[in-house]
């Protein structure tokens, strides 16, 4: 007979882990750091890029999903005494009225007064300007929008015009200068003066040095008013219709909106139509 040997378990020896030294482990995050820092900065760039860079092909508009609650608003609100007189003139764009009794006007350039585009040339146009853009000279056939004298000069028997671009000022002062050659446009606004909002420009009327109540903005693009959607009038966008009667009805809009102590009662009867 063969006699069984009986085996004898033996406890298993777990190898001791090896603790990394301090010198590694503080290493280890700092690289962390770092790797989260570049990530953070290169996302910042690639905004700013974005932003920088205009986008004239447009098939639409992403519209801001909240109304940030700026402080500088509640203080430029503030800002007036009970005649409406500005009592900071320092903290506006704008420098104060010349006639205080006259409201303002807010007028969009692009798809608003006028439409431009770049080479090739279009069938229509009806002038061209040539900024230099990063060195370059660039081509911008312009076509004004039907009615856009007319309106011009119906606003400044009465009130203050503000022409408001998001505009590059080397272009936009180019076209302006055609468009209004006679001066009725008071003050000129650009992209310089627009507030970046969630990675929109955004043209923020509470810093103009105005009251509120007293104030118009006419727009294509709702981001752009998007801080006083109350004051605005949207209009639609003009790229060529010869036969546009959008600017007509607005110079209807302005004289009857004379009797209006608040403009915004006068939008929101405008928009109701």
């Amino acid at each position: 007979m063969v006699s069984k040997i009986k085996r004898i378990p033996t406890k298993s020896i777990k190898p001791r882990r090896r603790q990394k030294s301090p010198i590694k482990h503080a290493v280890a995050i700092s690289s962390a750091v770092l790797s989260s820092i570049h990530r953070r900065i290169t996302k910042l760039f690639s905004k700013l890029a974005q932003i920088a860079t205009p986008n004239r092909r447009r098939k639409g508009y992403h519209i801001l999903k909240k109304k940030p609650h700026w402080k500088e608003e509640q203080v430029y609100e503030q800002s007036f005494n009970s005649a409406g007189i500005n009592l900071f003139p320092d903290l506006s764009l704008l420098p104060p009225l010349i006639y205080p009794h006259r409201k303002t006007v807010f007028l969009d350039l692009d798809e608003t007064l006028v439409h431009s585009r770049v080479d090739p040339p279009p069938e229509r146009f009806d002038f061209v300007v040539r900024p230099r853009i990063d060195g370059e000279i660039t081509n911008f056939y312009v076509l004004k929008r039907p009615g856009v004298d007319d309106l011009l000069e119906s606003l400044a028997a009465k009130y203050e015009v503000v022409v408001f671009t998001a505009a590059l000022e080397v272009y936009a002062s180019m076209v302006l200068d055609r468009v209004d050659s006679e001066r009725r446009i008071s003050h000129r606004l650009y992209r310089d003066s627009c507030r970046e909002v969630y990675g929109k420009l955004v043209k923020d009327l509470s810093a103009m040095g105005r009251d509120l109540k007293r104030v118009v903005i006419v727009d294509d693009n709702p981001n752009s008013y998007a801080l006083q959607p109350d004051n605005a009038i949207q209009i639609q966008p003009f790229i060529d219709d010869l036969g546009d009667q959008e600017l007509w009805k607005l110079i209807k809009f302005f004289e009857v909106s004379e009797g209006f102590d608040d403009m915004r009662d006068a939008v929101k009867k405008y928009i109701s139509c």
